[in-house]
């Protein structure tokens, strides 16, 4: 569904991925992990074209879209939930949701939509009037996600869901995806807590200053010493060499 090919990005004259390879199939769930810094998120905003590619190329069901421009991709099924949320925090829970499926075309689509966000995340129905700013910060990353699913995505970019809350919502966050994932919706996640992320998704990968570390399915990652070390501060890990490289 997703495939990145050496794909290198960055902010100005700082180049923050250096050659990156990736894979996504249908119904997937691929977790990224790794320190601060490594470039995961720049990863999910190469995705979403927040952020341009200076070489390599990504493509989305077999469609290259690292030219297009966001609202293209959102169009094309790509939709991320961001970092911190980012929510209108003045506007009521309702007022965002509607923001979210701007594109979905038609009342009544509009409207089943938005029953099954509901469905997914009942506390937003209660709290359907309130300011968005007001919500607690699960309530808001629930809001978030909900926002989302607005845009009826075929994939989904998330980045760090779990910043910030409570293990018991954290919990609750974590089997909704799930749920989601097994009807059919591909992700990609990006999270610090590996062991929870890990626990979600059948493949994981590890990046190391902006290279990948380690790729492997995620049961076999979560016993990985090399990725406990890297969360234990205790050593990096040995990046793979570039192709050519000695």
């Amino acid at each position: 569904m997703l495939e990145l090919k050496g794909v290198r990005a960055g902010y100005g004259r700082i180049e923050v991925l250096h050659g990156i390879d990736l894979a996504v199939g249908s119904g997937e769930i691929v977790t990224i992990i790794g320190a601060n810094g490594a470039g995961k998120s720049t990863l999910l905003k190469v995705v979403s074209g927040m952020v341009r590619t200076s070489a390599g190329a990504v493509f989305f069901e077999g469609e290259r879209i690292d030219r297009l421009s966001m609202e293209a991709i959102v169009g094309r099924g790509v939709v991320q939930v961001p970092e911190g949320r980012r929510l209108f925090a003045p506007l009521t829970v309702l007022d965002n949701l509607q923001l979210g499926g701007y594109r979905r075309r038609g009342a009544k689509t509009f409207a089943s939509r938005l029953e099954w966000v509901f469905d997914l995340f009942p506390r937003l129905k209660d709290r359907l009037k309130q300011p968005a700013g007001t919500l607690s910060g699960g309530e808001q990353q629930m809001l978030a996600i909900g926002r989302a699913l607005m845009a009826d995505p075929r994939l989904l970019l998330l980045d760090e869901p779990s910043m910030g809350l409570a293990p018991l919502v954290v919990r609750d966050i974590f089997s909704t995806l799930r749920r989601l994932n097994k009807e059919g919706l591909s992700m990609v996640l990006v999270e610090q807590d590996a062991r929870i992320a890990l626990s979600l998704a059948q493949r994981g990968l590890v990046l190391e200053r902006g290279r990948v570390a380690l790729e492997d399915a995620a049961a076999a990652l979560v016993h990985n010493p090399e990725v406990r070390a890297i969360y234990f501060g205790r050593r990096g890990l040995r990046v793979r060499p570039e192709a050519g490289a000695r």
